[in-house]
């Protein structure tokens, strides 16, 4: 811990309400941040969509729910009208507050994949640290080069993410994300498989299907639905007696059924900037196969369990998933991935380096 309890702003990226059962890995990222600082100690002030866990009293903070039309069609990847007429100004509303009042905070740890926080960076009055997610965003790129750097250090959730962003002239700091090794208990194992994640192309549970099938295996799938057409056009008509869809789950129900499983399948059509559901998996104990794209391989190398093939290869999964699939019902190998895991991408590790970055920061600012 800190050597003194710190009074951080923690900004949210604003899609979705912060809160369980998680929206995607970069809300259930942001969520464990805020609940290991506070239970460390520090006092956060929580800026993020209306609904969402931690929330201040103060209504300035409490930003409004991004809104569909009716008829409309929800993505991950578009935004309704609503974003842009009421949570981006109010997102302005309460970085004027902030600014208002710098000397009710010590740092800003930022995660809204709006510009507007690098942009006002320097009139803010209070250092802010800001960790890219995701691929390079040219938004972000101006913002920060309009604010001419000030006010703003970066951490990368990968080195993949961090080369890509140091190209573009943001240099960051390598933190990857955590997982607690309390919400993800070892498991027994079994003989099933697992995907979870969200239901959109990019990250293709399709893939897991037809692996599944191929082996004769049973596959369950588990999470949120963020493209309808997507998923009844493209997964739901490939369920059947060999995969089934068991919905949205919540934490509990899904480390349990992760841990159940004797091979989770990690199936990114895109180059995932770190892909959380590997350590979530690994943590459980229970093996991973998936393609080698993004971030992803890093993971890999830094533990045991996961094996990786070239993207979009589904024969050579297959045959990776059956090799593998053994070892999911080996207590030893499984309390050996877990241990590996826990050793890498413990979420209190993670905290420790945000909290020295913390401490790095305000040195650097009292000694300016």
């Amino acid at each position: 811990m800190s050597a003194r309890p710190l009074r951080i702003v923690v900004i949210a990226p604003l899609r979705f309400p912060i809160r369980r059962p998680h929206a995607g890995g970069l809300e259930s990222a942001v969520w464990s941040e805020v609940d290991a600082l506070r239970r460390r100690g520090h006092e956060v002030t929580f800026v993020a969509p209306e609904g969402s866990d931690f929330l201040p009293d103060a209504d300035v903070f409490r930003l409004p729910p991004v809104v569909w039309p009716e008829g409309a069609r929800p993505t991950d990847k578009t935004w309704p009208e609503s974003y842009h007429h009421d949570s981006a100004p109010a997102l302005g509303r309460a970085l004027d507050e902030i600014a208002a009042h710098p000397e009710r905070y010590d740092v800003i740890s930022n995660h809204c994949l709006d510009a507007l926080p690098l942009r006002r960076a320097p009139q803010l009055g209070v250092p802010m640290v800001t960790t890219l997610h995701t691929p390079v965003d040219g938004f972000a790129v101006a913002a920060h080069a309009a604010a001419d750097g000030a006010g703003s250090q970066f951490l990368s959730v990968s080195t993949h993410t961090k080369t890509q962003w140091d190209a573009a002239g943001v240099p960051s700091t390598l933190l990857p994300n955590g997982v607690d090794p309390r919400a993800w208990p070892l498991g027994p194992g079994g003989d099933d498989l697992v995907w979870f994640g969200r239901i959109v192309p990019e990250k293709a549970p399709h893939v897991a299907v037809e692996v599944a099938r191929r082996l004769g295996r049973r596959l369950v799938i588990a999470g949120r639905i963020g493209d309808e057409e997507y998923a009844r056009d493209t997964v739901f008509p490939r369920l059947g007696s060999h995969a089934d869809y068991a919905g949205e789950l919540a934490p509990e129900p899904l480390a349990g059924l992760v841990g159940r499983s004797g091979l989770a399948l990690a199936t990114p059509a895109w180059a995932e900037p770190f892909g959380l559901v590997g350590p979530e998996a690994l943590m459980c104990g229970t093996p991973v196969v998936g393609f080698a794209v993004g971030g992803v391989p890093e993971i890999a190398a830094a533990t045991m369990g996961m094996q990786l093939v070239a993207a979009d290869d589904v024969d050579a999964m297959t045959e990776r998933a059956a090799a593998m699939l053994p070892s999911g019902k080996d207590g030893a190998f499984r309390a050996v991935v877990r241990e590996t895991a826990e050793r890498r991408f413990s979420l209190d590790l993670r905290i420790d380096a945000l909290e020295a970055s913390f401490a790095r920061l305000l040195a650097t600012e009292s000694a300016a």
